[in-house]
Formats: structure tokens, C-alpha cells, sequence
């Protein structure tokens, strides 16, 4: 079936209009209306083919809310009118070592949401920049029904993103947790962290982003510039989350690690990370990456979100708007996602 979907024809034109193929639903598959699709720094770095392997026409969008309309005969967890989420992943090989541990993100054979090859169509898997799209029941998640589903969309990779590590490394209530710059995955590891009990100290270079620390829960805000401040720090954190996805120096941050206390990455900055070795070694410290998380940790952090009410604070678009939202995404002009609102796209033609 065609559907109308917003795509990039190549790395310099616009986001535009573009009529895409979805298959009939089978057996497994969960028809879904989209009623929001987030948009991540990733579909920029994807659009623009500023990461390697874009594949044209693309059409972004892994964070999505919408509706069910059509479920395949074997499907029993769905049903129409469900109010579901798709994240970074439509399928994987279910069956090797890391999908049979929940964690497909891992699996050597993951089809991701977008620019991925297409298993049943042939060519890409297109995104959620689009009116619907047909996903495997084993990749499709249930939404809190209480939650705001605009402010949902972005949980299904800034929050699965940040949660995940958060869970792995054990954050708890008493501990003291750090987390590096204040964006679209910084002031979700803010909210997660709180929630989860520990003490969160905020690390920024923006003194106008004090604020909306503390407002976001954090109990502390540091000048990462300042090293006074940092001083004060020293040795003293189980846990840092560092979302800073441009040139830093995290040497300055292991530094404040207690022992065997961790420090996860989930920024990616263009250029690799100057270490020190002695910043690990002294302290036994440890730093680590982190990518999203499988499913059923996706639908725990969902549920976890709806117990402590947590969904992104964003700014709602509509679909004729995104070229100008990826153009303030680069200058980190939004606070702190953007959502579009996909009921514009039947304007869109």
C-alpha cells in the first residue's frame, strides 16, 4: 500500500512530500497509524549522510506514537484502536545469542527503522516521517495510556537511550550520579536518574541552562569550565552519563568517578576522545558505551515512565516545519525535542 511520507533525495535537498511503499500486513504484523514521530539529532546526521551509509530517498523518524488499525491473524497482544510505540528497531534475527538475551540492538542482523534493508519490500525501511507504517508484533510497544503522546515520542529513543545505562550500571536510590550536558538526552537522564532515587549533579558550559537543571530535578549544577567547581567533585560519583556528542575532555569527568565507579558515553562526538589511561587506572574506573536498549527493557522504561509520569519536555512542529527544525537542531536552538505533529502531513500535498 502507498502512504505519503516526508524524505530526503539526497544529502543537500530539503526534507519533501514523497509517496513510499508499505507492505500488506501478515500474519505477525501490527498496522499503525502515526500520530507523532520525534525527531533525533540522528535522523539529521542520517539526512544529511554526515554518518556513513545513508541510502536515498530516506525518511527518517524512529521515535513513534500512533494508533493500531490492523492487526495480522496471529497477533493477540494488539488490537485495534491500542495506542502503541515504535522505537529504533523493526526486526532482527530473534534467535542468536544477544536477541535471545533482550537484546536485539546487539543482533548482527537488526533492521533498524530507517535506512536499513528491507526484508519484505526490497530496498530501505522507511521511518516515521510518514501517515503509517507496518511493523513485526515483537518490535511494537504499548504506551502508558495517562501519558501526554506527543511528549511520549521521544521516549522510544532518548529515553530508552538513557535509561538503559542507567539500569545496567544499578543507579539507585543514595547514589550520586552526574550527567554531562543539558539536551535532548541530558534532561531525560536527568528525569530518569531523579526518579530513580540518586543524587543528580548537572554538568554544563551555559550558565543560562541552570535553570532548567534544577527545574528538571537535578539537586546540583556544575560549570564544567570552572574548575574550582570540578574540584569540589573529585572522586566522589558512582555513576556519570555523558551525552555530550561534541569535542570534550573526559578525562576531566573520569577524574570524578569514586572507585570503580563508571562512566558511560551515549554522545557521539565526529572526532575520537583524547584518554588518558591513568584517569582509569587509579580508582579502577571504568568507561563504557551504550547503545538504546532491546524491547522489553524499552518497555520497561515505558512503564517505568508512566508509574513517575515521566515524558520529554518538547516543542511540537508540524511536518511543513522540519527543515527549519533541523536547522535550529544544529544550533541546539529547541528545548528539548522536537515532535511533529503528523496530522500536518495530510496538508503536506
Amino acid at each position: 500500500m502507498k502512504t505519503i511520507a516526508y524524505a530526503a533525495q539526497n544529502a543537500t535537498s530539503p526534507l519533501a512530500p514523497f509517496k513510499i511503499k508499505r507492505r500488506d500486513v501478515g500474519k505477525h504484523d501490527v498496522q499503525i497509524d502515526i500520530l507523532y514521530c520525534g525527531v533525533c539529532h540522528s535522523d539529521l546526521h542520517t539526512v544529511r549522510s554526515e554518518w556513513p551509509g545513508t541510502t536515498y530517498p530516506c525518511v527518517p523518524g524512529h521515535e513513534i506514537v500512533g494508533r493500531v488499525v490492523k492487526v495480522g491473524k496471529d497477533v493477540n497482544k494488539f488490537k485495534e484502536g491500542d495506542t502503541v510505540g515504535v522505537g529504533c528497531m523493526v526486526d532482527s534475527c530473534l534467535t542468536c545469542a544477544n536477541c535471545k538475551e533482550d537484546l536485539e540492538q546487539f543482533c548482527p542482523d537488526t533492521i533498524f527503522t530507517y535506512n536499513s534493508p528491507d526484508k519484505q519490500l526490497g530496498g530501505i525501511t522507511y521511518g516515521g516521517y510518514s501517515e503509517s507504517i507496518v511493523v513485526d508484533k515483537a518490535f511494537v510497544l504499548k504506551i502508558p495510556k495517562h501519558l501526554d503522546l506527543a511528549a511520549t515520542a521521544p521516549l522510544l529513543c532518548a529515553g530508552i537511550t538513557t535509561y538503559s545505562p542507567l539500569r545496567h550500571n544499578k543507579v539507585s536510590k543514595g547514589q550520586k550520579v552526574g550527567v554531562v550536558g543539558l539536551g535532548g538526552l541530558g534532561h531525560m537522564g536527568v528525569k530518569l536518574a531523579k526518579a530513580l532515587g540518586a543524587h543528580v549533579v548537572v554538568f554544563t558550559t551555559s550558565s543560562n541552562k541552570v535553570e532548567d537543571a534544577l527545574r528538571l530535578g537535578a539537586d546540583e549544577v556544575v560549570n564544567s569550565k570552572n574548575a574550582d567547581e570540578m574540584k569540589k567533585h573529585l572522586n566522589s560519583f558512582n555513576f556519570i552519563l555523558d551525552t555530550v556528542s561534541a569535542p570534550h575532555d573526559i578525562n576531566a569527568y573520569l577524574l570524578l568517578l569514586g572507585r570503580d565507579g563508571n562512566l558511560t558515553q551515549v554522545g557521539v562526538p565526529p572526532e575520537p576522545l583524547s584518554l588518558n589511561v591513568g584517569s582509569l587506572i587509579y580508582g579502577r574506573r571504568s568507561l563504557s558505551g551504550s547503545l538504546i536498549g532491546g524491547i522489553k527493557e524499552t518497555q520497561e522504561m515505558l512503564d517505568f515512565c508512566g508509574k513517575h509520569n515521566i515524558t520529554s519536555d518538547i516543542e511540537l512542529i508540524q511536518i511543513q516545519n522540519i527543515n527549519e527544525a533541523y536547522d535550529r537542531l544544529v544550533k541546539s536552538d529547541v528545548k528539548y525535542r522536537f515532535v511533529i505533529d503528523m496530522a500536518s502531513l495530510k496538508q503536506a500535498l
